[in-house]
């Protein structure tokens, strides 16, 4: 040790005292740190708690690296700061990089809030589905068809973004297709993955759509691989095929007056003789502005969704759980059918 100085256990053990205080106070430079210092270390958790953080602590290190330049002329204060300053930079960049990298599409976030965000899907996971459909939003015109009964194959899994789907067979409406429901959820039920088959409905744009597509096999390989997956596109699917079930009884009640309880698995057996008897009607029979007094009539607004997160308490979906897919599929194939017969 040198003769100069105390050594480190009488710096430890008996610290020097302070023979006398300074009169003056440090310049400018040296309280400017101080108080943005102090101000950086007030931030939060977080990316962007981070971000205010390594912010703050980067302009208020720099000071005190021009305190030590030009007031105290330390080199050691000047370069010990100047490295704190790198430090705070690599962080800010690290972090901006983050945050780059975990924003969504605009269409994607908003799809996120609506479906996945109530049912507290990690965003995490969520990107693992939008990564499926490779980030990529499709679109139909007016008029133009997404599926043609019977020359169309159930290649793919569709989810309508903006827009307005109208569905038809053999000329019959039977329903819409709206915003944030599936386009082809009966058809993706209706197969197991090693089989094939084509559509059995007409699905025409009424107005400009948007909608995302998973292709079938690539989103078969994610639910098998992902078991949370598998269960969050099933409650999905059974909730939008019941809210398309239950369109349809309406559409029975509404001309008979009697209301089938479609959660039955009986019904099947009830609808399905009905199916396969009866004449087509024209589909503009039942479109808004067919020459009738509908013409006036607004349009059809999307139903509420009232799909509720596993364990909370409201409406959900475990009617259909109990029916096996394919099961439910006959059943909308079978409430399809007796419309056709009206």
């Amino acid at each position: 040790m040198s003769a100069n100085g105390p050594s480190w256990d009488q710096a430890v053990l008996r610290p020097p005292v302070c023979d006398a205080w300074k009169e003056i106070t440090e310049e400018a430079a040296y309280q400017l740190a101080s108080c943005i210092v102090l101000l950086g270390y007030m931030g939060g958790s977080g990316i962007f708690g981070s971000l205010y953080i390594f912010g703050l602590l980067a302009p208020g290190y720099f000071c005190y690296a021009l305190w030590g330049w030009l007031s105290a002329c330390g080199l050691d204060i000047f370069i010990w700061n100047m490295l704190l300053v790198l430090a705070c930079l690599l962080q800010l960049a690290h972090l901006a990089y983050r945050l780059r990298r975990n924003t969504i599409p605009e269409e994607f976030d908003l799809l996120y809030k609506t479906m996945y965000l109530p049912l507290q899907v990690p965003l995490e996971v969520y990107k693992e589905i939008v990564k499926c459909c490779e980030e990529q939003v499709q679109s139909l015109v007016r008029d133009q068809n997404y599926a043609v009964e019977g020359k169309t194959p159930i290649d793919r899994l569709s989810l309508l973004l903006s827009g307005r789907i109208r569905v038809c067979q053999d000329g019959q409406f039977l329903h819409y297709v709206f915003p944030y429901q599936f386009l082809d959820s009966p058809e993706w039920e209706s197969l197991r993955p090693s089989e094939e088959g084509t559509f059995q409905v007409t699905l025409t744009a009424e107005t400009d759509c948007s909608y995302i597509t998973w292709p079938r096999k690539k989103l078969y390989l994610l639910l098998r691989k992902d078991r949370y997956i598998a269960r969050l596109f099933s409650s999905h699917l059974g909730y939008d095929i019941s809210e398309k079930l239950y369109s349809l009884n309406e559409k029975l009640f509404a001309k008979f007056g009697l209301r089938f309880d479609i959660r039955l698995p009986s019904l099947y057996h009830v609808l399905g003789p009905a199916s396969s008897e009866g004449e087509s009607e024209d589909c503009e029979e039942l479109l808004p502005g067919s020459g009738q007094a509908s013409v006036s009539e607004p349009p059809p607004q999307p139903p509420p969704r009232r799909l509720r997160a596993p364990g909370r308490p409201g409406p959900t979906v475990t009617c259909w759980v109990r029916t096996p897919p394919v099961l439910s599929w006959k059943i909308l194939l079978s409430c399809r059918g007796l419309l056709w017969t009206m």
